[in-house]
């Protein structure tokens, strides 16, 4: 069986459990920009449920032309008021620099890629910039936000000032 096969099956199980569907806007009007590490169970570490919030992920939770784009959605057509950004400790996007990324892609591929990979080794200093881009954003509907950041190895959030 395939890991694709293994959620599929588990697809079936939560139909079976499933609460029904929810509004399109969010019930906290909330949006959350994190990493995409699977370590980082959003949903139980913000004590979130089903429709609460928008969740927006790449690697590094990196505030980019799609995160805005995404956010701007979010806040113009479905009432989220308020975002949070969530980093972490031990992040893979703190253990290259975007030249050596660039590298390892075109090593692999024969082709490098267009993006910078957009790496950083201070998260507060990554979080506090992110947290500048999103409040210097003229088309946001709202630039309250705050910044985290989330210890893997204890589970704990910690706020960014």
């Amino acid at each position: 069986m395939t890991e694709i096969d293994r959620m599929l099956a588990a697809n079936a199980d939560w139909a079976r459990r499933f609460p029904g569907s929810r509004p399109v806007a969010p019930a906290r009007k909330v949006a959350v920009i994190a990493c995409m590490d699977s370590r980082m169970p959003l949903f139980q570490l913000l004590g979130l449920e089903v429709g609460d919030a928008h969740v927006i992920r790449n690697a590094g939770g990196i505030i980019t032309e799609d995160t805005l784009r995404s956010l701007t959605i979010s806040q113009h057509l479905l009432g989220t008021r308020e975002t949070v950004l969530v980093h972490h400790t031990d992040c893979g996007m703190q253990t290259t620099d975007d030249r050596g990324l660039a590298d390892v892609v075109e090593q692999a591929t024969g082709h490098r890629p267009p993006w910078a990979g957009r790496t950083f080794t201070d998260l507060d200093a990554d979080v506090r910039h992110s947290l500048a881009v999103l409040r210097s954003t003229p088309y946001l509907a709202s630039h309250e936000a705050r910044g985290t950041v989330y210890d893997v190895t204890t589970g704990l959030l910690r706020e960014v000032v």
